[in-house]
């Protein structure tokens, strides 16, 4: 008697191996063993220290039982791709990097690699949530996209920047401590010019822009099963709805 897999019953606190593998029909224009090793000291090196999220990548053909996965696949609409949701077949955590939708749009797959990563380690479920300075609206934990068109260089690939804890932290003063790995913001919340956050406000999810121009550039990509696009797809029920309310309400209170 077959058993279905409990979604996202990962167990945080537990180091997690993640199974790289590459399904995509083109280039990724970066070598596969290169980039999941430079992805591995991306993490031990900075992502854990930070965000205490350690994890041990491998690469393999296709999912690895009790693994988290990374996929890479041609694009949005590969045939099967809608169907992850972000979960692998065993209910765990998954990243999605699709090639050529990344290429079409003049990134690099490295830095949108690592940008699945990071989001993925920081927020397995896609489910964190934060108060923050506007007290009607609540701020999804997103830890690239506020930076997400700054890279750096990990074994000579570049990787995504990302933001520290203190970025979701309202109480903290301008300057006072580093709130992202380049060191580009200067306070909580801040999105910088080529960035954006996801936001739950008016009872809806949607995307505050760091500038103009980057929100036309955003509505030209093919953003469909990003992991943080996956927040503007959820349903909260009722009770969800009312406890933000509520949280808002005493935020904006001051209790």
């Amino acid at each position: 008697m077959s058993t279905k897999p409990q979604l996202g019953a990962f167990n945080q606190g537990i180091i997690p191996t993640i199974a790289c593998f590459n399904k995509a029909t083109v280039a990724l224009g970066v070598d596969l063993d290169k980039l999941i090793s430079a992805m591995q000291a991306y993490v031990d090196q900075y992502v854990a220290p930070v965000w205490g999220t350690p994890a041990k990548l491998i690469k393999s053909t296709d999912f690895v039982a009790g693994s988290w996965a990374m996929v890479f696949l041609d694009n949005a609409d590969q045939p099967g791709a809608l169907a992850y949701h972000d979960l692998t077949p065993d209910g765990l955590p998954e990243a999605k990097v699709f090639v050529q939708t990344t290429l079409q749009n003049n990134d690099l797959v490295s830095v949108s690699a690592s940008h699945e990563l990071v989001e993925m380690l920081v927020d397995p479920a896609t489910n964190l949530m934060t108060t923050g300075p506007d007290p009607k609206t609540v701020y999804a934990y997103e830890s690239a996209d506020p930076v997400e068109e700054s890279n750096f260089p990990v074994n000579g690939i570049p990787m995504s920047d990302f933001v520290y804890p203190a970025f979701f932290e309202s109480f903290r003063q301008p300057g006072s401590v580093q709130f992202d790995q380049l060191n580009q913001v200067t306070q909580p919340f801040q999105i910088l010019s080529g960035g954006y956050q996801i936001i739950f406000k008016n009872g809806k999810w949607t995307q505050v822009f760091g500038s103009a121009e980057k929100e036309q550039r955003f509505a030209r990509e093919d953003r469909r099963e990003h992991r943080s696009e996956q927040r503007l797809k959820t349903k909260l029920i009722p009770a969800d709805v009312k406890e933000i309310a509520r949280a808002v309400t005493r935020r904006a209170a001051g209790r």
